[in-house]
């Protein structure tokens, strides 16, 4: 077991060096010399409670006296960031124990939104020098680290609001005469109006009155039309603190796992048991197969008839219905897996960390852009391989159709996100560059690609078709269609479902996700099990004279998406507490988003790797 820990810790520390001691290169530190002022931004407000993002400024916290929003890029928008400068003023290495910020005098209306984000659990975000804030919690004697702040509490049925934060900025002095910030951790607290006492200065004292602890600000519920206010006095205090923490390794702390060994004992478990599996099929596949070609290429006399896959060889090639749809499939499927695996790459490289924030979703986009070109080579290529002559329909549906209904899907959601003010609406300048994008940028893409993949030589079939299609028996009851979809998928799905845990945990419950080594490994385990189960199941039923195998394996290997959507059901009701009817729109709807795209994604990979065995096994045996 010693051992076994030895190698997690070693491998855990090989998977993650490039999302915490790796850094972007171009970027360098900021140096900091005593006295020089240091910006706190706003960010945004979360909740697990309530996936949507809100501006931090949508309730009625201080404001500076002008309000300047700093330039976001395509991820940021699309994350729901909007950062903004806060009237928080920080000098390095000036410690404040008080100071007033200013007082609110909270009506009836600002009062109820209070209480609704508290009640929901939703958490402010700053930033300083690119740091996020945290909140350090206790958990066994170890520490622990959550993103953001709560903005307030609810105890006893009683909401309270954190009207005064303590500022810790953790400082490292790696040079002579200035510093780097290297940690940011916020500390609130709830004071009432009365306890407060301000001077002149706005420095502030806080009474407590005999206690232990000052009287907390209660949040009552207000009566219906009531003119009462209620009086809120926001303060901060700052505290600089010395770290041997080097700035290199900063970002450590908010990428420190507490489940480590029982990630990667789960994540061994699965490759080993598809490798197991894997060896198995293989096994099985490659010794009847070469049994099989062995007997066929020996029968030479014209009264032995052909049995098993041989006998379908005049029309296992023979093009299937609605081939146009199939090819449009196929590209879409090429386009997705050429964007994951370029952006797998770049992550693994350390270009897309935590602290570039946004990049990922941007680089994801556009390389999904860039990636037009090669989909729609495949999609045109495989087109005219099934007898196709139009490929402008092809090409046009593969650059239409999938980006279509992730386009529509978005923007129907987006009028609900609107409707409840959300930062996570897309704004409608970010929604006309995304269709000058798709309009300007992919779809040309991918006519071109088809261009030059339909003036490329088809596909080449080591048999030809027979006139009359050959009738298909009755088939046994796993082979048939939803069946052997569903029996098929669960193993590529047995793969991934444990990286799909912590994917949906970043997405959802605002945790930065970096285990890019993770993320590759189940990727070839992905690819490697949905190729296998494919291959075995088209083996099957073409053994079963059935040589509607186009399709078939389409949809064989993409059947894993169905569980993909089933486990994002399951973990909706069992991992989230959303009670908000327009947050469920939107979880279900970017869910199914998800599922879709990896049923394409998936569904292609098996698709041609069958296309290369069928190839393979008639092109190996003697046929007249």
């Amino acid at each position: 077991m010693n051992m076994f820990r030895t190698l997690v810790a070693v491998a855990t520390a090989v998977c993650i060096q490039t999302a915490s001691a790796f850094y972007i290169p171009g970027v360098a530190p900021v140096e900091y010399a005593p006295g020089d002022p240091v910006r706190v931004m706003a960010v945004k407000m979360t909740s697990t409670k309530h996936p949507l993002p809100y501006e931090y400024y949508f309730l009625p916290f201080c404001r500076p006296d002008k309000l300047i929003h700093r330039a976001e890029n395509l991820g940021e928008v699309l994350r729901g960031d909007r950062i903004t400068n806060t009237p928080y003023n920080l000098e390095m290495g000036k410690n404040v124990t008080c100071r007033a910020l200013c007082e609110k005098e909270l009506d009836e209306k600002q009062v109820k939104k209070f209480r609704k984000f508290i009640k929901n659990d939703y958490r402010a975000h700053w930033l300083i020098d690119n740091l996020p804030s945290a909140t350090k919690l206790m958990v066994e004697d170890e520490p622990t680290y959550l993103h953001g702040f709560p903005i307030g509490f609810e105890e006893d049925d009683k909401v309270h609001l954190f009207n005064h934060v303590t500022i810790v900025v953790k400082v490292h002095r790696a040079v002579p005469d200035s510093v780097r910030i290297v940690g940011f951790e916020i500390k609130a607290g709830s004071f009432d109006a009365d306890a407060y006492s301000v001077g002149d200065d706005q420095s502030c004292t806080v009474a407590t009155n005999g206690g232990a602890l000052p009287k907390p600000l209660m949040l009552s519920k207000p009566e219906k039309d009531s003119a009462t206010k209620k009086k809120v006095i926001f303060s901060y205090g700052v505290r600089f603190e010395d770290s041997d923490v080097a700035w290199a390794s900063r970002w450590d702390t908010y990428l420190r796992m507490s489940d480590t060994e029982i990630h990667w004992f789960s994540i061994i478990n699965s490759f080993i048991t598809v490798l197991f599996l894997s060896a198995i099929f293989g096994v099985i596949i490659v010794r009847t197969l070469s049994r099989d070609i062995a007997k066929y290429n020996e029968e030479e006399e014209d009264d032995v008839e052909p049995t098993g896959w041989k006998l379908v060889h005049g029309d296992v090639f023979r093009a299937p219905p609605y081939f146009t749809l199939l090819s449009t499939f196929v590209g879409t499927g090429v386009q997705l897996l050429g964007m994951l695996v370029v952006t797998l790459l770049l992550a693994l490289l350390g270009m897309l960390s935590p602290s570039s924030r946004g990049a990922l979703i941007t680089v994801a986009i556009v390389v999904w852009l860039l990636m037009g070109l090669v989909g729609g080579y495949y999609s045109a290529r495989m087109y005219k391989t099934m007898g196709g002559q139009k490929w402008k329909s092809s090409a046009t549906y593969t650059a239409l159709v999938f980006p279509g209904i992730v386009f529509g899907t978005c923007f129907f959601l987006n009028f609900f996100i609107w409707g409840k003010q959300s930062s996570g609406a897309v704004p409608f300048t970010t929604m006309l560059a995304l269709l000058f994008m798709w309009f300007g940028g992919s779809v040309p893409l991918v006519l071109t690609g088809a261009f030059f993949g339909f003036r490329k030589e088809a596909y080449s079939f080591p048999v030809g078709n027979n006139q009359i299609p050959r009738q298909v028996p009755p088939q046994p009851w796993f082979l048939n269609g939803p069946v052997a979809v569903l029996l098929a998928g669960i193993l590529p799905f047995g793969a991934i479902f444990i990286e799909l845990f912590f994917i949906l945990n970043a997405i959802w419950e605002n945790q930065f996700y970096y285990m890019f080594g993770f993320l590759f490994l189940v990727f070839v385990v992905l690819v490697v099990s949905c190729s296998e189960i494919t291959v075995v199941m088209t083996y099957m039923q073409l053994c079963a004279e059935d040589y509607h195998w186009w399709w078939r394996s389409y949809f064989v290997s993409g059947g894993c998406a169905f569980y993909v959507w089933m486990y994002s059901v399951f973990y909706f009701f069992s991992k989230l507490e959303v009670n908000d009817t327009v947050a469920t729109m939107l979880y279900f709807g970017y869910s199914t988003l998800m599922s879709l795209g990896f049923f394409f994604l998936t569904g292609t990979i098996g698709f041609y790797t069958t296309f290369y065995f069928v190839r393979k096994i008639y092109g190996a045996v003697k046929i007249d």
